[in-house]
């Protein structure tokens, strides 16, 4: 994300095409994902190679066109420089992610909460991570935490093929159990009742599984790490909004609520927020 890309193409495009140029990119290992509007299409080889010049490490840099969807997360990217590669190894906080940009949900921005994550987790405690990606999550409990186990859940099967490739990059095997399947059904027939964390990592849909999620804890007390999107207008606090909305529903469950700390992992847009709810519950 570091750089201004603005300033190595000022000799490539007019003051106008600049101003539509967005500036904030991930690099995932040796690749670059970028958004690049419409209207700088035809200059789309131009920025790419503004990003590889700027990253002389960068093989190759993809195009995002759509945003994340569907039931694998996975968003539409599209080559626009460099080797046509997707797979890469991405390092950080002293442990190795594989992933395939094309058919799996990863994000390098998340690195700081992983870690925070990472550094709650109590020893012995078992842990579920009802969307656990390629394990990026859950590598990093496995890395600094004295978690006994980390069930690790996700529906996509390649998702899943990387997270046990990153459990043998890290040395993991045992201290993480991977699962290909939906976190309701992994839960509602193995995981009742069980564990002492959960994860939920998938603002886009957290909210309909977190009926699953309070079904996992076990007595007395457990923690639920619940993830959202929200938008705020100026002066409103995003927060305090998703707090309000979570604390109501856990009205119609059978736990008390201990505890909710909140933060703003980051901004994802004009006044929209990645929110992040630690949740102590009595079970």
């Amino acid at each position: 994300m570091k750089g201004d890309l603005k300033s190595i193409l000022r000799n490539s495009l007019n003051a106008d095409e600049l101003d539509l140029v967005i500036k904030s990119y991930d690099i995932i290992g040796d690749l670059g994902v970028i958004q690049i509007p419409e209207a700088l299409s035809e200059h789309k080889r131009t920025i790419a190679e503004a990003v590889m010049q700027q990253h002389k490490h960068v093989k190759a840099v993809w195009r995002q066109s759509s945003p994340i969807r569907g039931p694998h997360r996975v968003r539409n990217l599209e080559w626009v420089g460099g080797e046509k590669l997707s797979q890469t190894v991405h390092r950080e906080n002293g442990y190795t992610l594989k992933v395939d940009v094309q058919k799996c949900y990863f994000s390098p921005r998340l690195g700081a909460e992983r870690m925070r994550i990472a550094g709650l987790v109590g020893d012995s405690e078992y842990v579920v991570n009802m969307f656990a990606g390629v394990g990026s999550y859950s590598i990093a409990i496995g890395k600094y935490s004295g978690a006994h186990k980390t069930v690790s859940i996700d529906i996509n099967p390649v998702a899943v093929y990387y997270m046990k490739e990153n459990i043998l990059l890290n040395r993991l095997v045992g201290r993480i159990a991977p699962i290909c399947g939906d976190a309701r059904t992994t839960i509602a027939d193995q995981l009742r009742n069980s564990v002492d964390r959960v994860l939920m990592p998938l603002p886009h849909e957290a909210f309909k599984y977190l009926d699953s999620a309070v079904a996992a804890l076990r007595s007395p007390a457990g923690w639920i790490h619940y993830y959202e999107f929200a938008h705020a207008r100026k002066n409103e606090d995003p927060v305090n909004a998703v707090k309000r909305k979570i604390v109501d529903c856990l009205e119609d469950f059978p736990v008390k609520v201990v505890e909710v700390n909140g933060r703003i992992v980051r901004q994802t847009g004009p006044n929209w927020y990645h929110i992040a709810l630690d949740i102590h519950l009595e079970i």
